[in-house]
């Protein structure tokens, strides 16, 4: 199961996946937009479908493990490891 870190940006003007970078403990993490706004749980669920989309897996593979709230997330892929699937969104 693969663990990926996300730096979700809501509201904003389409939905992408702008690559990786680094956060402020040094740790990589990928930062992705979605246009929902985050109001009960929409800008999560874009998420959900744009990662799924982006690593062609079904959306039920895709689980927030943590940071509901946040936005940095910690999200599990559920059928590819780690390695897996940074090489598939590094492709993008």
């Amino acid at each position: 199961m693969a663990r990926l870190a996300v730096r979700l940006t809501p509201g904003a003007a389409s939905d992408r996946i702008d690559g990786w970078d680094v956060d402020a403990g040094g740790r990589p993490v990928l930062k992705v937009r979605v246009r929902a706004r985050p109001i009960e749980g929409e800008a999560n669920e874009a998420l959900f479908k744009l990662m799924a989309r982006a690593l062609a897996v079904p959306k039920s593979a895709v689980f927030l493990q943590r940071g509901g709230q946040s936005r940095t997330k910690i999200l599990e892929i559920a059928g590819l490891s780690e390695p897996e699937a940074k090489a598939r969104l590094t492709g993008l």
